[in-house]
């Protein structure tokens, strides 16, 4: 079972996305980055574009992960272009450049859009109505299971519900046996990880193997002022899938009532996700999260947070005693 550990839940994280244009599959496989002067638009932070879509699919392939893969150069898809092109030796001030595009493109060439059916398993829940606000709530749920067929779909294929809509307008994904595009990711990897940092000025988490080689990157939501993350070298105690969360009242986490102990069912939308890492420092570890698209942008009460197929592939690829070292300043994080 897992420990008591520190953890941070978003509230109304699941509302329904905002409709979004249609996008085209065939016009995101062949997209490819403008070389004119006026390119920089082309990568707009908050409108879903081609080229960032093809560009976040062929960066989770390449083992950057850049978080939820939503078309827009957001700031995990900024971090993972970054320690990408760092990998290759291509430093620039700009996350995505001709040069950079280049290298990426060269990673892999199958297709960024797919056909896929939804299955049966896909549509048939149990699906929670409203994923409650209050921790003292989800205490009385039998699992914490995703809300609608979309949201799983969404996040087995690492995507943003918007992106999802986009890329489908006009269908409900609750029927099985519709075909409908996805973004075509890697399923599961196996990598020899034998070190893992945790960088807290950037907010990112890598893994690396024997030979020191960058093997896995990922975007990370690491601690906060009030609660923040431990120092020094810890190593790897425990790895728990479908996670029980327990809440310990001594936390005193705002907006918890409970003076008591109190245990939260596993599921997806648990506060600590699918998955569990726990480390060597009591009551801290690696999780998922119920909201992806929060990574890197919200605080934690401690821990480590990654989106729950993140977590998942350092989690099936991590054992006992594997070396967890944090870096970096935490308080540049909270100025940059």
């Amino acid at each position: 079972m897992v420990r008591w550990f520190f953890v941070t839940i978003c509230v109304g994280c699941l509302a329904v996305p905002a409709a979004a244009a249609a996008l085209d599959g065939a016009e995101i496989n062949k997209a490819e980055l403008s070389t004119q002067p006026n390119a920089k638009k082309t990568t707009a932070r908050n409108k879903i574009d081609p080229v960032v879509i093809k560009a976040e699919v062929l960066l989770a392939r390449a083992g950057f992960s850049p978080g939820e893969i939503d078309g827009m150069l957001g700031e995990n898809a900024q971090k993972a272009l970054q320690a990408f092109a760092e990998s290759k030796g291509l430093l620039s001030d700009r996350p995505l450049t001709p040069e950079i595009w280049k290298v990426l493109t060269g990673t892999n060439s199958e297709p960024i859009v797919i056909d896929y059916t939804i299955s049966e398993k896909d549509v048939k829940g149990p699906f929670l109505k409203k994923l409650p606000a209050k921790m003292d709530d989800m205490k009385r749920l039998e699992a914490l299971s995703y809300t609608s067929a979309r949201e799983a779909i969404a996040e087995k294929f690492h995507m943003s519900e918007q992106l999802l809509s986009a890329l489908n307008p006009g269908k409900k994904f609750d029927q099985a046996g519709q075909t409908i595009s996805v973004v075509n990711v890697p399923d599961r990897s196996e990598l020899a990880i034998e070190r893992i940092e945790v960088d807290k000025s950037r907010q990112t988490v890598k893994a690396f193997d024997a030979s020191g080689t960058l093997i896995a990157f990922f975007p990370a939501t690491i601690g906060s002022e009030e609660k923040p993350t431990p120092s020094g070298a810890l190593k790897v105690v425990s790895v728990h899938a479908n996670p029980t969360y327990r809440y310990n009242p001594d936390y005193k986490f705002k907006g918890v009532k409970s003076r008591i102990p109190f245990t939260i069912a596993p599921g997806p939308n648990n506060p600590v996700g699918s998955f569990w890492i726990g480390l060597s420092a009591e009551g801290y570890g690696i999780h998922g999260t119920s909201n992806p698209s929060k990574v890197s942008k919200s605080e934690s009460h401690g821990c480590i947070r990654l989106t729950n197929w993140d977590v998942r592939a350092l989690g099936e690829n991590v054992k006992k005693g594997t070396p967890v070292v944090f870096v970096g300043d935490p308080q540049q994080a909270s100025k940059s």
